[in-house]
């Protein structure tokens, strides 16, 4: 088993701002630069202690937004490899279906990737819904751009035998021939995030790897979904090594410091759904089934936004995940038991994921949030620390 470390890079100094939307409408007034000098560099230097750690990394972007101050998970893979030795990159991920130049992106991923001695992962994600704004892309046929698009880029990063030629609905190039080709052959694993059935599916059928968001017990259905649709389409059979899951985590000397850590790091749950309505549903982003669905559940809440609903072992749902309705004061026991948060001691961070990959049938990867909110440089080192010193070396033979 293997553990990658994420942050969403917050400026938390922001979020007290008496705005209705971290996201998007909020203006960048709010951002003092040498506040953010400071916490970018703290972030860097955490991903950097986890390569000393044995731990990996991933990494993501959000745009317009206080909640994540990354612009392009390119550029800081590009500081990451070469300031790393060992640790695998994962970049999870880049919005394909909203970036205008699919080659542009297999080149940074072939340099990336060549820079880094094949530790870089691909990250496709499809975005998030309130990133179509500020992205200035059409939010229909949204996902029949993204499939495209990894279409092209992954046979840009194959082709090895001069240009070719691409007409497709959304792209066209007249000469497609990028330099350099991967380190890896024939290219990196490819990751992509799914919350539903139907994603997972989808996901399995191309062949990709398979990862899950906060899903709790869920993640044991995505994962039957992806694996069935996968060996159906006439793939290798999957094993543990083709599913991650992130969960928000919190290690310290006693459980009493380590669930203190996690319940900072769960800000981000507190704030990332503070988000204005009007962005949560782009006319055209979903399928009708999707649309449908979305209308009816926020119509039963009341109003938009709540992004992870979770569920415990029992099938009692918790109330988290919105800024506005959630007030934030689920137990840490109640997050554990609904595989949202691994928290404690490093023995019973270990003994969390490990019942965790035997109950949703093998994950191999766990990713943890284990820097957000207003947790400070020095907590997440010693969090980071107690994982990889801790918790790894009893879960890395799983």
């Amino acid at each position: 088993m293997e553990i990658f470390h994420f942050s969403e890079q917050p400026y938390t100094h922001g979020w007290d701002a008496d705005v209705d939307s971290l996201r998007v409408f909020m203006p960048n007034s709010h951002c003092e630069p040498k506040v953010l000098h400071k916490l970018v560099n703290q972030r860097l230097d955490e991903w950097i202690l986890c390569d000393k750690l044995g731990l990996n990394i991933l990494i993501n972007e959000h745009h317009s937004s206080a909640t994540s101050i990354s612009p392009s998970t390119t550029i800081t893979a590009a500081m990451l490899v070469k300031a790393t030795k060992n640790a695998l990159i994962l970049n999870l991920g880049i919005p394909i279906g909203s970036r205008p130049d699919p080659i542009r992106v297999a080149e940074e991923i072939a340099y990336l990737d060549v820079v880094s001695g094949g530790r870089y992962l691909i990250g496709f994600v499809k975005g998030a819904p309130y990133e179509i704004l500020p992205s200035n892309a059409n939010p229909v046929g949204n996902m029949e751009r993204f499939w495209e698009a990894n279409d092209l880029i992954l046979k840009a990063l194959t082709t090895h035998d001069g240009p070719f030629n691409w007409e497709g609905e959304y792209y066209h190039f007249r000469q497609v021939n990028i330099w350099p080709r991967p380190f890896q052959s024939p290219r990196p694993p490819v990751w992509v995030p799914a919350g539903s059935i139907d994603s997972a599916e989808e996901i399995g059928r191309r062949g990709h790897n398979l990862a899950m968001f906060l899903s709790g017990p869920n993640a044991r259905k995505l994962r039957d979904a992806h694996y069935n649709a996968a060996v159906e389409a006439g793939h290798p059979a999957p094993t543990a090594a083709n599913y991650a899951y992130m969960g928000i985590c919190g290690v310290g000397e006693t459980e009493a410091e380590g669930h203190a850590r996690a319940n900072e790091v769960l800000g981000y749950l507190r704030t990332t759904s503070k988000v204005h309505e009007s962005l949560m549903n782009p006319p055209g982003y979903m399928n009708v089934p999707g649309n449908v669905a979305w209308l009816r559940k926020n119509q039963t809440r009341g109003r938009a936004g709540n992004h992870f609903p979770a569920m415990k072992r029992d099938g009692t749902v918790i109330n988290i995940g919105s800024g506005r309705d959630w007030t934030g004061d689920t137990p840490i026991p109640d997050l554990i038991d609904a595989n949202v948060v691994f928290a404690g001691t490093a023995d019973q961070v270990a003994e969390q994921m490990a019942e965790f990959s035997e109950f949703t049938g093998g994950v191999g990867n766990i990713v943890v949030m284990g820097q957000g909110g207003d947790l400070s440089h020095e907590e997440t080192k010693a969090s980071l620390t107690a994982l990889g010193e801790g918790t790894l070396p009893q879960i890395k033979h799983i």
